[in-house]
């Protein structure tokens, strides 16, 4: 049986979180090159794109996220494929968090085993590899940018709430990307 747990919530962040961090990667990848505000495309275009993304563990504990950049276009319709083929339990899965690019994009499907959520441009806050297996996620891109991709520890693992947000100060952890054009 397949046990994921996906927050559809508002979580209010402690102080002791850097939850700055992703408005300073956001703000750093940003700098790098301009972001322009004019959304593209038809989102009720069919069918998506399909994007595979794998978050494994390496020998040392450490997240391993492939591919670390993702290339996406503003306009276009996507599913993004989340494997986590070698979770082990609760505590040794992974969170993943995309705030910057879920908050600019018109998301339609969540999809976890064969549980639909059909958000139609409402949001979720994260999705939490508590098993082995995938999860779907269907959304169009719609301001261009760069925006973080934040791979950790579930907070439970680090003694903190369940359902917190944010990076983690202890754990481990990696971010990849996603560029938007």
């Amino acid at each position: 049986m397949m046990r994921w747990m996906v927050m559809i919530m508002v979580v209010f962040a402690t102080p002791a979180l850097a939850a700055d961090t992703f408005a300073e990667m956001a703000a750093q990848m940003a700098a790098k090159k301009p972001v322009q505000t004019q959304s593209l495309g038809n989102l009720a275009q069919y069918p998506p794109r399909a994007i595979d993304i794998t978050i494994t563990t390496a020998s040392d504990a450490m997240p391993v996220l492939e591919p670390k950049v993702i290339p996406l276009l503003s306009g276009r319709y996507y599913r993004l494929n989340i494997h986590c083929p070698d979770v082990r339990g609760d505590l040794s899965g992974w969170r993943l968090e995309m705030p910057g690019l879920l908050n600019n994009s018109h998301l339609r499907l969540v999809t976890v085993g064969d549980i639909e959520i059909h958000l139609q441009g409402l949001s979720f806050n994260a999705i939490e590899c508590d098993e082995v297996g995938s999860a779907h996620v269907s959304f169009v891109p719609i301001k261009p940018g760069t925006y973080p991709l934040y791979v950790g520890n579930v907070p439970l693992a680090l003694g903190r709430p369940i359902g917190e947000s944010g990076v983690q100060a202890k754990g481990k952890s990696i971010f990849g990307q996603f560029v938007v054009e």
